[in-house]
Formats: structure tokens, sequence, C-alpha cells
């Protein structure tokens, strides 16, 4: 986990990266074979559905380049942004020293990160690219994130779970899609949004070919 700059007290990454080495080096490589990756303004999914949420303390799941955690700070948010590439949560960190807001960058894995259970009163995961494995571990670790009364919000793109392998060798089998989390939903969360409606993207940046998206919102009742 990040560690104060003494002189802002605004969070910047820290080495100690968590998580398999082969994956923080794909999406290092993603992001520095561009100056800005993303659009650099806040998913139009999330800025609907927490509208109506009193700020509190979130959890920004593969925040990028800190579009989201920056905006979310902004509107009076305690931020945690986690992200697996170095070189985006450097960038993450500049924005948000432009910004004058503080968040706590976590570099690693979702599966391998000391994350406080059952703390955060939204988890926000934007287009994640987390891997499947045999026991949902990443899943789990969304639905476990989660405060009493928190709210999980997932967005992803709508119809990639359904694709084949391409020949670039991504496979969507290998991700977390918002089915499969929702299909771990117990008495214990209510689904408030499942359903696919049109993207409301901002311009530029990777990923504004997508035209459609899944959005799952579900609030943990206890």
């Amino acid at each position: 986990m990040a560690a104060d700059s003494p002189a802002s007290g605004i969070p910047t990454p820290a080495d100690g990266y968590v998580g398999d080495p082969a994956v923080r080096a794909e999406w290092d490589d993603r992001y520095a074979d561009r100056q800005q990756l993303w659009s650099g303004r806040p998913n139009g999914a999330l800025v609907t559905e927490i509208a109506g949420l009193t700020p509190g303390r979130v959890l920004d799941v593969g925040c990028g380049e800190g579009a989201d955690a920056v905006w979310l700070a902004g509107g009076g948010w305690d931020v945690t942004a986690i992200e697996v590439s170095g070189v985006a949560l450097e960038r993450a960190a500049g924005h948000a020293r432009d910004a004058g807001v503080a968040v706590t960058w976590v570099h690693a894995e979702l599966t391998g990160a000391a994350l406080p259970s059952a703390s955060f009163d939204l988890v926000s995961a934007q287009y994640p690219a987390l891997l499947r494995t045999p026991d949902a571990a990443a899943e789990r670790a969304l639905l476990a994130a989660v405060a009493p009364g928190g709210v999980l919000l997932l967005v992803h793109h709508a119809g990639m779970e359904t694709r084949s392998a391409q020949d670039s060798g991504f496979d969507p089998a290998d991700y977390v899609w918002p089915s499969m989390v929702a299909e771990l939903l117990d008495d214990d969360w209510e689904v408030e949004v499942h359903e696919q409606r049109p993207r409301m993207a901002p311009e530029g940046g990777a990923g504004a070919h997508h035209h459609d998206d899944l959005v799952l919102r579900a609030r943990r009742l206890r």
C-alpha cells in the first residue's frame, strides 16, 4: 500500500507489488505503449449509479490512470484504488496531485491485496480484467470487500463473455464477468440493477468502440 508524501500529504504509489509478475508486466507494457491509454474522465455508468449515494469509503478496483478515483475523491469519497500496473499508478498519482485530492494507492492484484474485509461502502469495478480461477477468488474478493449496507457496482462490456478466443491471445473465458458474480449473490444481498444498456462512454481512450454495458449493482444487507 502506498505511503503518504511528506510534502503534500497525498498518497503516491510505492514499491512492494503483490501479485503475478507476468500480469504486472503485461499491463505495464500496455500502458507504456501510449502516453495516455484511457480518456481521463470518469466512467458514465459510475457517475449515474452512485448519484444518490452518500460518500463514504470506496474501493476502486483496477483504477488504471485514476480518472474514477480522482473524481470520487473530489466528490468527498475516501478512496482506496487498486491496480496491477505501476506505470498506470504513477500516472494516477500525478493526476491526484494535480487535482489536489488524496487517494490511497494499492499496487496489487485484487486477490493478493491485504484489504480490510467488509469495510467499503462502495466497491466499484469498471471494466476490470479480473482473471477467473476455479475457486472464484476474484468474485469472492469483490463481495468480501463490501460493508453491510454497502454497494457493489460492477460494469463490463456487453457481449464479451460469449465471444471465442481471439488470435491476439485474449480469451474471454479467462476473465470474470458480471454474470459470474451475480451467481454468487445469496440472501445477504439485494440486486438493485442487473441489466444491459447503452454505454455512456467518455470520448477518446481505449475501449471507446464498445457500445453497450452490463451493469450489476447489488447492496449487501448484512
